[in-house]
């Protein structure tokens, strides 16, 4: 069963919470949505969070948090063998999924992980292992090094700890104008997104699968659930800045994960791991930078090592 619980963020900014409880059980698709192979459905009307006890250490507690674009549903195929024996919550990110989207934001690193923090206490998941891809990585170590109370160990799925630069900046908003919307099927999304955008130099399934789940069926055809202006001012609040100094305060366990073509390279990784006071390497052949969507056999060959033996730790 996959339960949707409300959070609210500092601001009053309304944010969804899934939690998947029953790997085999099956949740609710959204309207105008469809859910991507090997998902699970389930029913249940959203309620709003009520402040929960500490993480119970039997069954101790992971916050899923996608990256920029994404959704909490990005997650499924990880938490389906993540809840077997932990508490999974994924979390659709201000402007992401079935969360709000506030025309004026905020839509900075300090909203972001106070939307993070705001979701462990008031589901009380804490000490809440945090699992991050791309933007939802950097959220999760600045919540790791604001408040080292709530965070038992963290897992960094291709992020770059450097900045990215104006260029970047200027490459996305290039690239945003090129999208052929509204696509006439989530199909067309997904074969553009994984073969016809200039953006890929292969056919990568992973990619368009990725893609094809952020839209929704409107009036006219499928379009992206996210504001593309919104995307680029999120963006914004990190490519300018570096993010080494709060990576070298983050205390608890973590694992920085590459894809072997994904956008974080080898080098980096590794002086990431080196800045990390308790940093962990792991690489994944063939796959880019949704790798949990392109290689999820070894997505999770490479978590549940760290993961079994944060929990060995904590017994």
């Amino acid at each position: 069963m996959v339960q949707r619980i409300d959070v609210t963020a500092a601001d009053g900014v309304r944010l969804a919470a899934w939690e998947f409880r029953e790997p085999t059980a099956e949740p609710v698709r959204p309207a105008g949505h469809a859910w991507p192979a090997g998902h699970a459905r389930s029913a249940g009307p959203a309620r709003p969070a009520e402040p929960g006890p500490a993480a119970d250490p039997q069954r101790p507690a992971v916050l899923l948090l996608h990256g920029l674009m994404g959704r909490a549903f990005h997650w499924a195929g990880t938490a389906r063998w993540l809840s077997e024996h932990r508490r999974v919550v994924a979390l659709d990110q201000r402007g992401h999924g079935q969360s709000d989207r506030p025309a004026s934001g905020p839509y900075t690193r300090e909203a972001f992980v106070a939307d993070a923090e705001a979701a462990v206490e008031q589901l009380g998941l804490a000490p809440v292992t945090l699992i991050g891809h791309s933007m939802g990585a950097l959220t999760a170590w600045q919540l790791a090094a604001r408040r080292p109370d709530l965070v038992e160990a963290l897992v960094i799925c291709d992020m770059r700890a450097s900045a990215l630069g104006e260029a970047s900046q200027q490459e996305w908003e290039d690239w945003f104008h090129r999208w052929p919307l509204p696509f006439p099927t989530q199909d067309a999304a997904r074969r553009w997104f994984g073969e016809d955008d200039p953006r890929v130099e292969r056919p990568d399934p992973g990619r368009g699968a990725f893609f094809a789940e952020v839209m929704h069926e409107a009036q006219d055809g499928w379009r992206p659930l996210f504001s593309r202006r919104q995307m680029l001012t999120a963006r914004e609040t990190w490519v300018h800045d570096a993010h080494w100094e709060e990576l070298a305060q983050v205390r608890c366990p973590a694992l920085v994960v590459r894809g072997l073509d994904g956008e974080l390279g080898r080098a980096e990784a590794q002086e990431m791991v080196r800045v990390l006071p308790a940093g962990r390497y792991a690489e994944i052949p063939d796959a880019g930078h949704y790798l949990h969507y392109d290689q999820p056999a070894a997505w999770r060959a490479a978590l549940e090592p760290f993961l079994d033996g944060i929990r060995a730790t904590s017994n």
